[in-house]
C-alpha cells in the first residue's frame, strides 16, 4: 500500500481525523495543542495521526489536502483547515454541527451483514417453535435456539438443524464465525435453574 493509499484508507474509515504534531495527551506544538483542545471540549470522539512518528504521511498529506502545515482536521474525508479555522468555527458555532454530521463509516462486511432481527426469523422460519437469544454483534454471532424438534437429536444433529436454517447467509458471507447453542426446552430449564444467583453465600 503506498503512502497515499494509507492516507486514503485512514480518511475513508475515520469521520473525524485529526494529523497532528505529537499525540492528544501530549501535543508537540503549540497549534496541534490548541486544535485537539477544542476538539476535546466538544466530547466528540475522533482519531489522530502522529505525523512526526509518520514521516511518509507528514510530507505527503500537503500534496493531497493542498495544506501546507499541521495540523489538519478532516471531518467526512473533508479537509476543514488548520488551527486558525478549528478555532474561528467553535467561536462561530459551526464546528459542533460539523462534528456531529459525522457519521461512523460501516465496513463492507458490516454493510452486508445480517441484523439480529433478520436471524432470529430465518432460524423461526426453519425451526417453527425456536426461542432464539442472540449475543453479539454485525458477523460474529452466538446463536442460542431452543426447541422441542431438538429432542433425542445429538448435540451435532441440533446444531446442524439450527446450520440448515442460516445455509444462504453462511454461504454468501454474511454471516461467519457463528457458534450455536442448540437445547430442548428441557435442557433450557435445567440450565435456567442451575445457573447461579450472583448472590455470596457468607460461611459462618
Amino acid at each position: 500500500m503506498t503512502t497515499e493509499e494509507k492516507i486514503r484508507k485512514q480518511l475513508a474509515e475515520n469521520p473525524i481525523i485529526l494529523y497532528m504534531k505529537g499525540v492528544p495527551t501530549n501535543p508537540q506544538c503549540g497549534f496541534s495543542g490548541k486544535a485537539v483542545g477544542i476538539l476535546t471540549e466538544t466530547d466528540i470522539p475522533y482519531s489522530y495521526v502522529n505525523v512526526l512518528e509518520a514521516p511518509f504521511i507528514r510530507e505527503k498529506l500537503p500534496s493531497i489536502s493542498h495544506w501546507p502545515t499541521y495540523p489538519q482536521l478532516f471531518v467526512n474525508g473533508e479537509l476543514v483547515g488548520g488551527c486558525d479555522i478549528v478555532e474561528e468555527m467553535s467561536k462561530n458555532g459551526s464546528l459542533l454541527p460539523l462534528l456531529q454530521s459525522a457519521t461512523p463509516k460501516q465496513s463492507a462486511a458490516e454493510k452486508d451483514s445480517l441484523s439480529s432481527n433478520e436471524v432470529d426469523l430465518l432460524v423461526k422460519k426453519g425451526i417453527s417453535d425456536a426461542l432464539v437469544i442472540i449475543e453479539g454483534e454485525g458477523c460474529d454471532l452466538l446463536i442460542t435456539v431452543v426447541s422441542s424438534q431438538f429432542a433425542d437429536l445429538t448435540l451435532v444433529k441440533k446444531q446442524q438443524l439450527v446450520m440448515a436454517t442460516l445455509t444462504e447467509p453462511l454461504a454468501s458471507g454474511k454471516l461467519h464465525a457463528v457458534s450455536v447453542k442448540a437445547y430442548t426446552p428441557d435442557e433450557w430449564q435445567a440450565l435456567q435453574v442451575e445457573k447461579p444467583s450472583g448472590l455470596l453465600q457468607i460461611q459462618l
